[in-house]
């Protein structure tokens, strides 16, 4: 399979977290910052660091930006760069673009000159911390698209005991088990029967609509 390509414009927090995360990854990242401080420090990770200006269309044509296939443009801190950075990748003929805002309005502008994505970390931090102190049996969630997810959680003690089948989960909360994981050696079970009987070492793996399995679990009704 061919490697991926991907830049990065702009070293802050959040394009170095980006970097260093995807360096771990059998993909290409290609770094660009107008300090050259920044370009140092980040270098030692990734395929390509180069000091330069996003706004310029030229510069990024003669390094070669038009080879990414995803461009993430973090200069959440400016505007101006941020909106002449997403035109020049569009310019470039990159057809995915991420981008990260400080806040909607922001973020509206972004979407309108035609990034495909808009990140608010802190915004999105600030969500993600908030739900994982409401969880009571969520163990991990990733979200499939805006409506569904792939959820990881213990079963509650009414539960233990009890068969996969006559737990009917899919028709009480609308969840699909497509896994069972032993919570000491982590290992995933997709060969499980509906006679399963419910271990107080479970954790179950499913696919079910994000909002619907919160709330559940907030409102401590998985039961």
């Amino acid at each position: 399979m061919a490697t991926i390509t991907i830049g990065i414009l702009g070293l802050g927090r959040f394009g170095r977290a980006v970097a260093q995360e995807l360096s771990t990854f059998d993909c290409e990242v290609i770094v660009i910052d107008k300090n050259q401080e920044n370009v140092e420090w980040i270098e030692p990770y990734v395929t390509q660091a180069i000091q330069g200006d996003i706004r310029d269309f030229d510069f990024l044509e003669n390094i070669g930006m038009a080879n990414c296939d995803v461009a993430v443009v973090a200069t959440g801190d400016s505007l101006e760069s941020s909106v002449l950075g997403i035109m020049n990748c569009k310019k470039l003929g990159i057809n995915s673009i991420v981008a990260k805002a400080q806040d909607k309005d922001y973020r509206d502008v972004l979407v309108a000159i035609g990034a495909n994505t808009v990140i608010q970390p802190e915004k999105e931090m600030g969500k993600r911390v908030a739900k994982s102190l409401l969880r009571r049996h969520i163990t991990d969630m990733v979200e499939l698209d805006e409506n569904y997810a792939v959820v990881e959680f213990f079963p509650p003690k009414t539960w233990i005991g009890e068969t996969i089948e006559t737990l009917d989960l899919r028709k009480r909360y609308e969840i699909n088990i497509i896994g069972l994981r032993n919570k000491d050696d982590g290992k995933l079970d997709v060969s499980f029967g509906p006679d399963h009987q419910v271990q107080a070492d479970d954790i179950f793996v499913g696919i079910a609509e994000s909002d619907k399995i919160e709330r559940y679990d907030y409102l401590n009704k998985l039961r």
